[in-house]
């Protein structure tokens, strides 16, 4: 799948102002007391926009570095500040949503730049140790989850201060001295046991303590204590780390029998971090046993090889090899298996230990260890025919072993005359990919790979390396171009540029580098078909690109890289078509003989971008028809095999390039006799990709004969099929090429018309077969418009377009929603374009108006504004587009056009044209203008509809505003407009109540009405309509609609609704008395709820309503009363007495 777009790419922290100013808005509030519910929604809030930020820069993280101190420093003072006023005051520590939001604040700027950066802002006097150490404690009494972060500052803070070389005594009593340390120690010594960074912040403190003059003396107790409690190896590892050699020399046996303990217990192993700790801390024990400054300097142009290890002059090379310790061949050969871990972060640790103590060993050693590594690539690849026979479990040992070459070769420690076995298999690893069921492993030890061969360049001097320079080119400038994944793309071309950089050993170095640089290899779109055909114009490299392309790129396990593969290899071809071509195509011929589906696939794409561009460049017919017959390489059963779908589409495809007249002709006696039968097999696919392949090879077969027999068969056999039968052939009726042949143009729209038409016996029930149909329809008129008169008559293009306005109406419905949305998309589509091209040709048509009537084409405009104000966003910006299309569409050539322009276009282009539109899909941009159409009186009726429906989503973003803009557009209009030249309030509720009585058994067309009707009463809005009597008669009929027939209802949604209309209206004063007689129709309905709903919405009516009379009696009854009560005459005596207390 293609990769999304890139995240921008910053150069400088933009948003400071910004997220100083949020910042500033969490440390305004006081920590010490809890802020309320809607206060703590707007602080997580602000705490997410922080959050936002920092994940925008966290891979650019340095550009936050010139603000840190401005940025940091606040957030501590205000943590200082508030541990120091608890200490003060002697109160305890309180949870508070705003404590943890600035714990969570600097937990945010460590995970961003790391705690090492941060914790340089942190306040490290004396007298701070007191303070934190309170804090704590009282931290450590806080049970809540959210507490952890808080946890880990507070101990990172406290080591800092440990670092301070003060007498930890001075806090202690004379009789009690030791106190303060021994706190420290049990406080770090707990933490030790949580999980998460707690841990970490704790084990910092413990090696940061144990290193002090005063309490060193403590840690013979501690690393006693680890051997017999386990999880403090992280502990043991800073401290290690950090103490003096001769400390850790008296305890390493004792250290490495804890490291044994961890092996042998088989639950710890099985986590990761505890395995990559023990292997940190059994290689910082060996590097403590070990010189501490490296055997060599490394300096660029200073390389180690055998022949000058004992002529180098360094000291520390003649080193007696009595001198290394026997625990050092244990700890290599722990690490040698850790290097083939399954976790990445245990080898990446392994890797870095092998190279720091292979550089602290004698020469002769460390080209034992450079060996031994070196061999761990061959256990694997003994008896395996290539490389990707390899097991999957390959992937971490190559993964490992890479990595360890990687850190060798940046300290040069790999000798001159190991450089070829080095790069052999580095050449390999660069094209690790193995496949394992549906997906590969390999991308680790590809980028691996590539660190590896980046360290080379910047270590090795240019002499050691250009032996190896045109085949390092090579590789490293296909894997650039022609790898899956956007990471290793860039990180082979940034080792490329390294070598063209500092060696420039490269063939055009600074050409191709500028051709595959960081973004160009970005897309894998842009990667294959751009960077690759421009770095192809070297002859050094078009060979290589052109063998990975065929070997890798089109066996690729991937179908999406099997078709840009196919692709780059046209455009490479394309740069000497008369040479690579034939070339090419004879190589990829090959692969159609391969038993894998995927090579066949590869091989017959290939093929078939070969054949298109001999097609295009119109002077290669020979070789053209050659392609063809190779056709007849790929096995058939596996064409027409249904589990073989990509190679069936493949295969159609190398027909529609490849196909000519004289094969047609040729019938049974052509060079591939069964290629009629593969077409068939692709039209009876059930896969829509191979129908649409098979229906472009039909596409160019009717280019070349005539296919009217055909379409008859097909029709015959395809329209009284399975669904999957007549989506094929309304696809391919619209994919003929009627004005090369007629191939029976009259036939196939009766066919499509038929197969969408209503009332048709013949019609399609299948929706997607219907969306394919109205394609069709459009595609067939788009065709033949420049020659219209010759192909189709009046009444034909008439029948069409009301066809494709007929789909406007298709509200089919399915497990999968609201499917008709494709057909009502498809007819927008198809309305638009067939106008647009009718319009186009207006002036060579003697009679346009009978093809396009006026009136017909204001049906399509009003039919495409309905769509744009319906409830779905993707049909309305579809429609929105459209339409924009149409409005800015000028007139047709031809005499009494204005009849052909859009009503009301300047109001249309005010709304739509006059600034950058924000888009139709936007509910909030599109209903406030939408509404405004309304006072278009042809377009009325339509845009109503829309809007009802869209008032009846169940989707808040879409209900909400829409129904805020209808009712202000409501409240704008006047109350009644005696010459009717504009609209007005009474109209609109004429045209409201006009709309639900078109369908009263329909709850999808009554319900939106009714909840406009709330709507517009709860807002007051139709208050206006009391003070005419001659408008009562519009409430009265709302009125008369709600309450006829509600016990034959039962649909609970729609009765709700009206028991809203009628309590609602009851606040009209004119309407109280009827509205009162018809409460009975739901406070005593049958259903407990309707009851219930009534009674509760009733109640709050009068409680918030001043209706002029004296309701508390009733008010009383409605809350005393049980609705839900199965007591129904109980509930009709309480009904009786309530309509007697409201009359």
């Amino acid at each position: 799948m293609e990769e999304p777009f890139e995240t921008k790419i910053l150069t400088r922290f933009e948003k400071y102002e910004e997220f100083f100013a949020l910042q500033q808005s969490i440390l305004a509030l006081d920590m010490t007391t809890e802020r309320s519910a809607e206060d703590s929604w707007k602080d997580a809030t602000t705490m997410q926009q922080l959050f936002t930020i920092f994940t925008m820069y966290r891979e650019q993280n340095y550009l936050l570095d010139p603000f840190l101190e401005k940025l940091v420093t606040p957030v501590v003072d205000k943590l200082k500040a508030h541990a120091q006023y608890l200490a003060d005051t002697k109160q305890s520590v309180q949870y508070t949503k705003t404590l943890t939001n600035v714990g969570e604040l600097l937990y945010y700027y460590i995970k961003c730049r790391g705690y090492k950066t941060i914790v340089r802002f942190f306040p490290h006097e004396i007298a701070d140790l007191s303070v934190a150490l309170e804090f704590i404690q009282g931290l450590d009494d806080i049970k809540h989850p959210s507490i952890w972060p808080l946890q880990y500052i507070v101990l990172l803070w406290i080591s800092l201060i440990c670092m301070i070389p003060f007498d930890l005594n001075q806090f202690d009593e004379v009789a009690d001295a030791g106190r303060t340390a021994s706190t420290l120690e049990t406080i770090a010594k707990n933490s030790l046991g949580k999980s998460g960074l707690a841990r970490q912040g704790a084990s910092v403190l413990l090696s940061r303590l144990y290193v002090r003059n005063d309490t060193r003396v403590r840690l013979p107790g501690f690393v006693e204590w680890s051997a017999s409690a386990l999880g403090v190896l992280e502990t043991l590892c800073e401290t290690v780390k950090i103490s003096p050699a001769d400390i850790i020399l008296s305890h390493a046996t004792v250290l490495f029998r804890i490291t044994e303990l961890a092996e042998q217990s088989s639950m710890l192993m099985t986590n990761a971090v505890v395995r990559k700790a023990r292997i940190k801390l059994v290689s910082r024990i060996a590097l403590r046993m070990l010189p501490a400054a490296p055997r060599v300097v490394l300096r660029k142009g200073r390389i180690i090889s055998t022949g000058d290890m004992a002529d180098s002059g360094d000291a520390s090379e003649h080193q007696d090899e009595d001198d290394i310790p026997e625990e050092i061949e244990t700890v290599l050969e722990q690490l040698m298996h850790a290097l083939q871990d399954r976790d990445t972060i245990v080898r990446w640790s392994a890797a870095k230990a092998v190279a720091r103590i292979a550089e602290r060993l004698p020469a002769d050693f460390t080209n034992q260890v450079v060996d031994t590594v070196f061999s761990l690539f061959s256990i694997h690849s003994i008896g395996v025919a290539s490389l990707y026979d390899m097991p999957a479990i390959a992937e971490s040992t190559w993964h490992g072993t890479c990595l360890a070459c990687a850190e060798l070769a940046r300290r040069g420690l790999v000798a001159d005359d190991k450089m070829p076995d080095l790069i052999n298999w580095i050449s390999k690893a660069l094209y690790f990919d193995i496949r394992k069921g549906a997906h590969s492993v390999g991308s680790s030890v590809r980028d691996a790979a590539a660190y590896v061969l980046w360290s080379l360049a910047r270590a090795y001097d240019k002499s050691v390396m250009e032996p190896f320079a045109l085949d390092l080119a090579r590789k490293l400038v296909a894997v650039s171009v022609y790898d899956r994944e956007i990471h290793i793309r860039r990180a082979v071309s940034a080792a490329f540029q390294e070598y063209v950089g500092r060696m420039a050993i490269f063939p055009h170095g600074i050409d191709v580098l500028g051709k595959t640089d960081f973004f160009a290899v970005g897309l894998r779109r842009n990667s294959f078909t751009i960077a690759a055909p421009q770095v192809a114009q070297h002859e050094e490299y078009r060979a290589s690109l052109i063998d990975h392309v065929i070997n890798v790129g089109l066996r690729h396990w991937d179908s999406s890289m099997r078709l840009l593969a196919a692709q780059s290899l046209r455009r490479i071809c394309e740069l000497n078509l008369v040479n690579l071509g034939p070339e090419c195509a004879q190589r990829v011929r090959v692969l159609l003989k391969l038993p894998d589906p995927g090579d066949v696939q590869g091989g017959l794409l290939a093929l078939a971008e070969i054949a298109s561009a001999y097609s295009e460049s119109g002077e290669m017919e020979k070789l053209r028809s050659d392609i063809f017959t190779y056709l007849a390489d790929a096995p058939f059963g596996m064409i027409e095999s249904s589990r073989h779908e990509l190679v069936t589409a493949a295969a159609c495809e190398l027909i529609a390039s490849s196909i000519s007249l004289e094969e047609i002709q040729l019938s049974t006696r052509s060079t591939v006799p069964h290629w009629r039968k593969v077409v068939d097999v692709g039209l009876k696919h059930r896969n829509s990709t191979v129908q649409e392949a098979a229906s472009n090879a039909m596409n160019v077969v009717s280019r070349l004969v005539d296919c009217s027999a055909t379409v008859q068969r097909y029709a015959s056999v395809h329209l009284a099929g399975a669904p999957m039968l007549q989506q094929s052939l309304a696809r391919l009726l619209g994919r003929l090429d009627y004005t090369a042949h007629p191939h029976g143009i009259s036939e196939a729209l009766d066919c499509l018309l038929e197969s969408v038409k209503l009332a048709s016996p013949k019609r399609m029930q299948n929706i997607e077969a219907r969306r394919n149909c109205f394609t069709s329809m459009t595609s067939i008129l788009t065709l033949v418009a420049p020659q219209l008169q010759d192909y189709l008559k009046p009444t034909d293009v008439c029948t069409i377009m009301e066809a494709l306005i007929g789909g406007l109406e298709d509200y089919t419905l399915d497990e999968r929603g609201d499917v008709g949305s494709w057909v009502r998309i498809a007819c927008i589509q198809g309305l638009t374009t067939c106008s647009l091209a009718l319009i186009a040709q207006a002036g060579t048509l003697a009679n346009f108006a009978d093809y396009l009537p006026a009136a017909r084409y204001l049906l399509v405009v009003a039919g495409i504004l309905k769509q744009g104000v319906e409830r779905l966003d993707n049909v309305r910006q579809q429609a929105g587009e459209h339409f924009l299309k149409l409005l800015s569409n000028p007139l047709p050539l031809i005499p009494d056009a204005e009849y052909w322009r859009i009503r009301g276009e300047p109001l249309m282009q005010e709304l739509f044209l006059s600034d950058t539109p924000v888009g139709w899909q936007d509910s909030s941009w599109i209903f406030p203008r939408a509404v405004r159409l309304l006072e278009i009186s042809e377009y009325r009726r339509g845009i109503l509809t829309g809007l009802l429906l869209s008032i009846g989503s169940k989707t808040h973003s879409t209900q909400l505003p829409v129904s805020n803009s209808l009712i202000e557009y409501a409240r704008s209009l006047p109350l009644a407009d005696g010459e009717k030249q504009h609209y007005d309030l009474v109209s609109f509720v004429h045209d409201a109540i006009a709309q639900a009585k078109t369908n009263l058994g329909s709850n999808n067309n009554v319900i939106p009405v009714l909840q406009l009707f709330n709507l517009l009463l709860e807002a007051d809005v139709l208050d206006r309509l009391v003070e005419d009597p001659a408008n009562l008669k519009s409430l009265q009929a709302l009125l008369s609609m709600t309450s006829r027939g509600v016990s034959k209802l039962k649909n609970v949604q729609r009765i709700q609704e009206c028991m809203k209309v009628v309590i609602n209206l009851l606040t009209l004063p004119a309407m109280y008395d009827a509205c009162v007689m018809k409460l009975p129709e739901f406070i005593s309905h049958p259903y407990p709820t309707i009851r219930a709903a009534a009674a509760e919405h009733l109640y709050l009516v009068l409680q918030t309503r001043d209706l002029g009379r004296d309701t508390e009696e009733a008010e009383e009854l409605l809350l005393e009363t049980e609705w839900l009560s199965p007591d129904k005459a109980l509930v009709d005596e309480a009904t009786r007495v309530l309509v007697e207390k409201l009359s």
